[in-house]
């Protein structure tokens, strides 16, 4: 058995038996630094979100507007967002233990699964309100709309800002930010909602502002939910040809034939690689498995990479079938 995981030194524990003769290196996926550099970040973005979520709620419910109620339920949701991303953050530095043997790195998965579903079972609720709104439109206080959602385009305006020097770096940085000036976006549209209502006394407008706000909420949340499904399923992550990874270790020297070959995701941003190769000149040596593994992580991205060396001729491997796990 080979097994090295390049670039991967778990904070530190060097494990018996385990290769570690490369810098700490993650090929473009650093989120799980971001609570070390994007703490203050994330305090003062729930901080501010939290707060906001509080004023928008009771304006709306003072004013009958179901558009900022809307947009209410969803920044709630972008503070649950922001709470579970960092929690999954912190929990994914956790250091591997005898039971958590990948450390707890999975936890970004579930945290995007339950803002997903979260997020829909809420949207569903304010679309069934704005629906019934539509038969009989209250009236709706123009103005306070107009002021509460222009205060929430600079909440999520700051956000942004706060996030907006890491989102080059840190796919989940990258996230934060896009969401936060996505929520800016929505917001604005509640703005011009409130133009029209005190232009024409259009209360009519207010709940469909609300149903377009669900639409771009569940845009958006659709391909949350679809990536935390399949990666909670091990699936091969998406932009990762397995074909191509096979072909890959294939074409490494001395390999003549690779099988039981399995690519997941550990976390929301790293991924994992196990595989058989068949090498009829016996085990190559360490700085081979080290130089597949640098392959791998620079061509695909997979940083935790297990190989197990077989040699021809031997009994058979009774994981060769494709159909055998």
């Amino acid at each position: 058995m080979g097994h090295d995981h390049a670039h991967h030194n778990h904070n530190g524990h060097d494990h018996p038996g385990h290769r570690h003769g490369h810098p700490h290196v993650h090929a473009g996926h650093a989120h799980v630094h971001a609570p070390a550099r994007f703490g203050t970040a994330f305090a003062i973005g729930i901080a501010l979100n939290t707060g906001f979520v509080l004023v928008e709620a009771v304006f709306g419910i003072v004013s009958d507007s179901v558009a900022l109620l809307a947009d209410a339920g969803h920044n709630l949701s972008d503070v649950l967002g922001l709470v579970v991303a960092w929690a999954a953050a912190v929990l994914g530095r956790r250091a591997p233990s005898a039971r958590f043997t990948y450390g707890l790195r999975s936890s970004s998965i579930l945290a995007a699964l339950f803002n997903a579903v979260f997020l829909l079972v809420a949207v569903g609720a304010i679309a069934w309100e704005a629906l019934q709104r539509f038969a009989n439109p209250p009236p709706v206080a123009g103005p306070t709309v107009i002021t509460v959602a222009l205060v929430g385009i600079a909440i999520n305006g700051i956000t942004a800002w706060l996030f907006a020097s890491g989102r080059r770096d840190d796919l989940n940085i990258r996230g934060a930010y896009l969401h936060m000036v996505a929520d800016a976006a929505v917001s604005a549209g509640v703005v011009l909602a409130g133009i029209v209502i005190v232009l024409t006394g259009w209360s009519w407008v207010d709940p469909l502002v609300s149903l377009v706000i669900v639409a771009v909420i569940v845009a958006g949340t659709w391909g949350l939910l679809r990536d935390s499904v399949t990666m909670s399923l091990a699936a091969v992550p998406p932009g990762i040809d397995p074909a191509a990874v096979r072909l890959c270790l294939a074409e490494r020297p001395g390999v003549a034939e690779v099988h039981d070959l399995h690519v997941w995701s550990m976390s929301t941003t790293e991924t994992a690689l196990t595989a058989h190769l068949v090498m009829p000149g016996g085990h190559p040596g360490n700085s081979f498995l080290g130089e597949c593994a640098q392959v791998l992580r620079e061509r695909f991205g997979i940083a935790h990479v297990t190989l197990q060396v077989e040699l021809a001729g031997g009994p058979a491997c009774a994981l060769a079938p494709d159909h055998v796990v």
